[in-house]
């Protein structure tokens, strides 16, 4: 009996695992298979059916990184949040429009929070709290709680918690657990994403616990963190905002592993997206400012990535100057749903030509189907008509118009019932080109070569040519994205017939296109790229080409992600604050602020002291707790201005295996 490490990854698209020997750490058994976004757990089990062998492994720990939050936080498909912001400024949220990144619309104003040096502004308003709370019970699935300045003193968030959960049965969270960055609005949005996240990871965490049972495997359960590290799984459905961009980040750790280079840019091409992302001196690119997510701008210290909506998968279209685009949508190849649906080849073969005689249009050979029944009734009565019309199987969007009497999908609400995640879409995709050429064709290639045959006739060339563009832009995006995403400024390629209005314009265009006789440059990588996902080898060489460096593509380069799963450590962070107590302009002492403890100490060499002996004794224990084995701890002393400083222990091990 082997005892062995199981890695899983959900992706956007597949979901991989591979089962790594505990000892020698080499990859025994790995799979691939399409993720199944209404039920996580099918896939997952699916995944340990085929890896697990009962009388040959003993699985000692499982870990999994999974894009759940990230998509339900896209995606608005979080719980229902009210927002207690404790001490902000109504009139300076309303001037600056900071309400929209709030993550809910319901958020209510309550005088109290603390001010620079913290101390109260004025006293907490806990008659309004509890009224409200009682308002809000049964009305709402969680309540978050920020007060101002409260990383400088949490006593007002503690206070408004403890009044919520004696009058309202929602569970809540506190901004200052989750953050000790100074920036209010962050805080805020931290808070409320978090909330909205809790039943939904709890559930999922749940469901991997019941998957695991059902198979005999007892081991602990661990989760990708957002900044590379394992945490262990029930801290999860605590803090699911941690989870933000788990799978990019386990991306660039399986990276590292399979390739031990210290120091490359890791790019990860699936199916949905085209992930980015730096190793540098032999850890992951850490954005400590908080990461995106969609619209909002959190607190989150994440791995630096950037996402792209590029991918396998990707919408094929052609804009209104009948040029070439790709994305971002993400679609359903054609040949994998004339695969799973043979009335769709059928149609292909004997009525698409007609119908394209009749309108030469794309919408002849884009498919909708029944992705996930609807869980309640839809009173739009076009869009019920249409759901009705798919549950004989897909159509093409063509004839769902007709059958309605329509010209637009608009006049049935057809993209809200695809945002539901209600209807799904199929459509031309490079996926099927890869079908055309024979490197990846596990699907119906016949099916997929009609519909690149109709849209090469679109676009006025050839099949062949067709590819051959499709390569080139998708490389040509990702060589682009990629001087944006290291130098942080944003490029946008322009038309070809419009001149570049400033020279770095020139300078990247020029790099990248060498179309002028007789200037140019070259911008360059100066790190390799390392290739991740199973297209990677098809796509990336032309970037790797384009910003002169080497591509590697390290063996098992197509399931890194879940190796990157459970061959990271177990990282914990625990931050304190300290800043000068002011008399006049002069400092008389020093605050600093643990957790909920605010301490006053004489110099600032006592209160780091203090800090480092009491940070390295407490992230030591949560790391240990966390399933860490002998953590390291390392200390750091971050300036923030003022004399003031961010106080931070960092513990580091290999996970706890029995």
């Amino acid at each position: 009996m082997i005892d062995v490490v199981l890695g899983i990854d959900t992706g956007g698209t597949y979901t991989d695992g591979v089962i790594l020997d505990h000892q020698t750490r080499q990859v025994l058994k790995k799979v691939k298979t399409l993720t199944t976004k209404h039920d996580l757990s099918i896939c997952i089990l699916k995944v340990l059916d085929e890896l697990i062998e009962p009388d040959n492994y003993q699985v000692k720990l499982v870990s999994i990184s999974t894009t759940l939050a990230t998509n339900a936080i896209a995606e608005g498909k979080g719980g229902k949040v009210a927002l207690f912001l404790l001490g902000y400024d109504p009139e300076l949220i309303h001037n600056f429009k900071f309400a929209d990144q709030f993550g809910t619309p319901d958020f209510y104003y309550f005088k109290g929070g603390h001010d620079l040096s913290g101390n109260p502004q004025g006293p907490l308003d806990e008659t309004r709290i509890r009224e409200i709370a009682e308002e809000l019970n049964n009305q709402v699935d969680a309540i978050a709680i920020s007060g101002y300045f409260s990383p400088f003193n949490n006593q007002h968030e503690i206070t408004a918690a403890e009044i919520a959960l004696k009058n309202s049965q929602a569970p809540v969270v506190m901004g200052s657990q989750l953050s000790s960055k100074l920036n209010s609005i962050q805080r805020a949005t931290t808070a409320t994403l978090n909330a909205s996240l809790l039943s939904l990871l709890a559930e999922f965490i749940q469901s991997m616990r019941k998957s695991l049972e059902e198979r005999k495997i007892e081991a602990p359960l661990m989760v990708m963190h957002s900044d590379g590290g394992l945490m262990n799984a029930d801290k999860v459905q605590s803090h699911p905002v941690e989870t933000i961009h788990s799978g990019p980040a386990a991306s660039a750790i399986g990276a590292k592993y399979l390739s031990e280079i210290d120091k490359a840019l890791v790019i990860d091409i699936g199916g949905t997206t085209t992930d980015l992302a730096i190793i540098d001196q032999d850890r992951l690119k850490i954005n400590e400012g908080g990461t995106i997510v969609g619209k909002y701008n959190t607190a989150v210290r994440a791995a630096d990535v950037r996402s792209i909506g590029l991918g396998g998968d990707s919408l094929l279209s052609l804009n209104v100057e009948n040029r070439l685009t790709i994305g971002p949508q993400r679609v359903t190849p054609v040949a994998y749903l004339a695969q799973s649906a043979p009335q769709i080849k059928d149609y292909l073969g004997k009525e698409l030509p007609a119908r394209m005689r009749k309108r030469f249009s794309p919408d002849n050979f884009e498919f909708w189907f029944i992705q996930n029944k609807p869980q309640r009734v839809i009173t739009n009565d076009r869009s019920r008509e249409v759901v009705n019309l798919l549950e004989n199987g897909p159509l093409a969007l063509t004839k769902i118009l007709d059958e309605l009497g329509v010209f637009h999908p608009l006049q049935f609400n057809g993209q809200e019932l695809i945002r539901q995640g209600i209807i799904g879409r199929s459509s031309i995709t490079p996926t099927d080109l890869l079908h055309v050429t024979g490197e990846f064709s596990p699907w119906d290639v016949e099916s997929a070569s009609i519909v690149v045959d109709w849209f090469a006739r679109m676009a006025s060339i050839d099949a062949e040519i067709l590819v051959h563009r499709v390569r080139e832009l998708m490389a040509e995006t990702i060589a682009g994205e990629i001087i944006s995403f290291i130098t942080k400024i944003p490029f946008t390629r322009l038309p070809e017939y419009a001149p570049s209005a400033a020279l770095g314009q020139w300078l990247v265009e020029e790099s990248l296109y060498q179309k002028n006789p007789f200037l140019g440059n070259q911008v360059f990588l100066k790190m390799p790229i390392i290739g991740i996902g199973a297209p990677a080898g098809i796509f990336l060489p032309r970037v790797a080409e384009l910003l002169d460096t080497e591509l590697i593509l390290p063996e098992h380069h197509e399931v890194a992600n879940a190796i990157g799963a459970v061959a990271g450590s177990v990282i914990l962070t625990q931050d304190a604050w300290m800043y000068p107590q002011l008399k006049g302009m002069h400092p008389v002492g020093y605050y600093l602020q643990v957790k909920e403890r605010r301490l006053r100490f004489p110099t600032s060499e006592e209160a780091i002291g203090y800090a480092k002996e009491h940070l390295t004794s407490l992230v030591s224990r949560e790391a240990s707790t966390a399933g860490a084995a002998n953590p390291i701890v390392e200390f750091e002393k971050i300036p923030e201005g003022a004399e003031s400083y961010r106080l931070r222990a960092t513990a580091i091990g290999n996970p706890r295996i029995d």
